[in-house]
């Protein structure tokens, strides 16, 4: 069996976790880890013994015969480096958000279809197994009509490279693109700087799509316990998708009539697997298949247009 080999480029937070997926993978080989820390390159040699560390991700890149690069690193940098890849004919991984500009979306979206490559971001609920169970119960109305959506997503690192709307916001906006499969016609978007001096922390954001479907956003770093909670109002039924949840992460509450505020509560078997050993199957699929079907017609770019005109 073929593995296609793979360079980490960044392994700070989210590279770890990135690396640790792709080596425990039976598709991949971790060929090198590349990040202009010392410290961390300290930790990824001892994470990963045989992988090749360095500093200059050009280098490593001219020197290995890679078939992905995965970009971990600081979003500033994200097109700098993806353009690079891409005019090498490198598929590519981005962190999330692959960029805060519309115009460099589109020029790495371009790049990666003049050069037949593939370029996938890492939206990690769009590979979970309880996103995907709500998908079914919107798709199939088995409780009605979707009416409302609400999500509360509170704690995460305080970043300097963007605000909560690029970084956590960027979840529920995939979540919908993935669910939904329509742009909202309306933006409603309030930030706060609470805490941080450099970025809004806080947002809480409004937003309408067609059917009257309201969904209601709050996003903040600040908070002493982490909560993502998504609530999904139909009309027979209430279903919170609650992600911190280690196995019971759907809970459906069934309305007793029609008109009442009686529930009866319903819990389904899911899919438990781990999203980014998910996303790491499915980028092995695709690049076995040359063709990449979650992220066609225009995902990043809508899911950048979207989070643009919120941020």
């Amino acid at each position: 069996m073929r593995k296609f080999k793979v360079s980490i480029i960044g392994y700070g937070y989210w590279g770890p976790k990135l690396a640790r997926n792709f080596q425990n993978s039976n598709f991949f080989n971790l060929t090198s880890i590349i990040d202009v820390s010392k410290k961390n390159l300290i930790k990824a040699k001892r994470d990963f013994p045989l992988a090749n560390i360095g500093r200059d991700y050009k280098q490593s890149l001219n020197k290995l015969n890679v078939s992905l690069i995965v970009i971990s690193t600081p979003t500033k940098t994200h097109f700098k480096i993806a353009k690079y890849a891409l005019e090498k004919k490198i598929n590519v991984l981005v962190e999330k958000p692959i960029s805060l500009s519309i115009k460099e979306v589109k020029i790495l979206e371009s790049l990666a279809k003049k050069n037949k490559v593939l370029l996938f971001v890492d939206y990690p609920f769009l590979f979970s197994g309880s996103v995907k169970y709500i998908k079914k119960l919107i798709d199939n109305k088995k409780f009605g009509n979707l009416i409302e959506i609400e999500s509360y997503r509170e704690q995460a690192p305080i970043r300097e490279d963007c605000n909560v709307v690029w970084d956590l916001t960027v979840h529920d906006v995939s979540i919908l693109d993935f669910l939904l499969k329509k742009m909202p016609y309306k933006y409603e978007s309030l930030k706060f700087k609470t805490v941080s001096k450099n970025q809004a922390d806080t947002a809480y954001i409004n937003l309408k799509y067609k059917n009257n479907i309201n969904v209601f956003l709050k996003n903040t770093w600040i908070s002493p316990i982490k909560v993502r909670l998504i609530k999904f109002k139909f009309k027979n039924a209430i279903v919170y998708c609650d992600e911190n949840e280690p196995i019971y992460k759907i809970r459906i509450f069934k309305k007793k009539q029609p008109s009442s505020n009686e529930y009866n509560l319903e819990v389904p078997d899911l899919d438990l697997s781990e999203p980014l050993s998910v996303l790491v199957n499915y980028i092995y699929k695709s690049l076995s298949e040359a063709r990449n079907i979650i992220f066609k017609n225009d995902l990043n770019l809508n899911i950048t247009k979207i989070l643009k005109k919120l941020s």
